[in-house]
């Protein structure tokens, strides 16, 4: 029997320039005394993170701040995270402000301050025993100050498991943030590169999204086997092409000229509006792809972020897109060309190409490297990649085909290069 239910769930949204000023007062409303905000060290250099504390010690809450998110959260970075927290609470609620590294952060500390048990308890199997909390989190507040990941909107924390070298996450609707505060202003500390990766995170949240299987072609579930992403569905798809129409006007802009206001503004809402869409529908290969790819970097160096090796989230995620999405194409030609067009109106063809080859344009447009081989990669990998992607069968089985390991090494071997 197949399914004939679609579930659709979002935090509550604050959005436009200043929106973060009036966090003290959302926490009121809350009920909030003592507040743990969770924020990393580049993000806490640009003052943003104190300023929003001290308007909240202006409404009378008591603040501890923790400015040691990693980029990246590693299962260490978070237990460190975690144990800070248990020595300085009990709070009664959490202001993440950063990007999707400083939220995840955010989460994990909630669920591990809230539930018992450890990290690997609650992360997704095979790689860890995917419990689910039985104890309820505290009131989450996720303050973006990058435009891409989503995470304000989301029921994700990914983490890399550095024993293993996998990534990998936990996934529950409890983790999913009360309040997102999308205050545009907070983004434009951004670097080029910064933002193109995130873009492309956008990007693929909702190309992922919009040609995800669609929610009826699933097994029907019983109530309590329903999760968060249940497949693409008419209110995610509204939110994925919203979302790609923003990005249209607005990526190059905002990669070329930081101080492009309306840019920025636009990409923020991009972002915020492809959350919406993936966070109920879900994403598939590109982002499955996109674990094993950052968990195993070398030595990759990109402008913008940390000097240590380091594949960003959204880059990981682009440098598979154009083959995941040339492989997906016969399963949904007609999402395809519509997302094509979209991104591109100018996109001629009906073909499995053409909505790689808008990728790879805007790609190179905005600096994304040419592939895989340019961050490390090599033919001798792909085995190893092709085994960290297939450990990500919760996003594999939302993608509109199911791949092989035949059909994922063909895919990371033709992504060595795009142009």
């Amino acid at each position: 029997m197949s399914e004939t239910v679609f579930t659709y769930a979002a935090p509550a949204l604050k959005f436009g320039t200043g929106s973060s000023g009036e966090i003290g007062h959302d926490l009121r409303q809350l009920g909030a005394r003592r507040v743990l905000l969770v924020t990393d060290p580049g993000v806490a250099a640009t003052g943003h993170p104190a300023r929003i504390a001290e308007r909240l010690v202006g409404h009378g809450l008591e603040v501890t701040t923790y400015d040691e998110a990693h980029v990246e959260p590693t299962d260490e970075s978070l237990a460190h995270a975690i144990a800070f927290a248990r020595d300085a609470g009990p709070f009664d609620a959490v202001v993440a402000v950063g990007g999707g590294s400083s939220i995840d952060t955010a989460k994990a500390v909630n669920l591990l301050t809230t539930n018992p048990g450890e990290l690997m308890d609650y992360v997704n199997a095979p790689v860890g025993k995917a419990l689910a909390p039985t104890e309820r989190l505290l009131p989450l507040v996720a303050v973006p100050t990058t435009t891409g990941t989503g995470a304000e909107s989301t029921t994700i924390c990914v983490l890399d498991v550095l024993s293993l070298h996998v990534k990998t996450g936990i996934s529950h609707p409890a983790l999913r943030p009360t309040l997102a505060v999308v205050d545009p202003a907070l983004t434009a500390t951004q670097p080029a590169m910064v933002t193109a990766a995130a873009g492309m995170d956008i990007l693929c949240h909702a190309l992922e999204s919009y040609t995800a299987r669609w929610y009826a072609e699933f097994d029907a579930k019983q109530p309590e086997q329903r999760v968060p992403y249940c497949g693409a569905n008419p209110i995610s798809d509204l939110w994925s092409e919203r979302a790609m129409d923003l990005l249209a006007g607005a990526f190059r802009r905002a990669v070329h000229d930081g101080e492009d206001e309306q840019a920025r503004e636009q990409m923020a809402m991009a972002a915020t509006f492809a959350g919406l869409g993936f966070g109920n529908a879900g994403v598939h290969i590109p982002h499955a792809n996109a674990y094993p790819i950052a968990g195993r970097v070398r030595d990759y160096r990109p402008a913008g972020y940390p000097d240590e090796p380091i594949v960003p989230h959204g880059m990981a995620v682009a440098l598979t897109a154009p083959e995941a999405f040339r492989f997906t194409f016969d399963a949904v030609p007609e999402r395809h060309l519509r997302a094509a067009r979209l991104l591109d109106p100018s996109a001629a063809g009906d073909g499995p190409d053409v909505l790689p080859g808008v990728l790879t344009r805007l790609m190179r447009d905005i600096g994304i490297p040419n592939g895989l081989a340019e961050v490390g990669y090599a033919e001798a990998d792909v085995d190893d990649l092709v085994a960290g992607a297939v450990q990500q069968q919760r996003l594999l089985a939302t993608a509109p085909v199911s791949p092989t390991e035949e059909d994922l090494a063909s895919v990371f071997r033709r992504s060595m290069e795009h142009w």
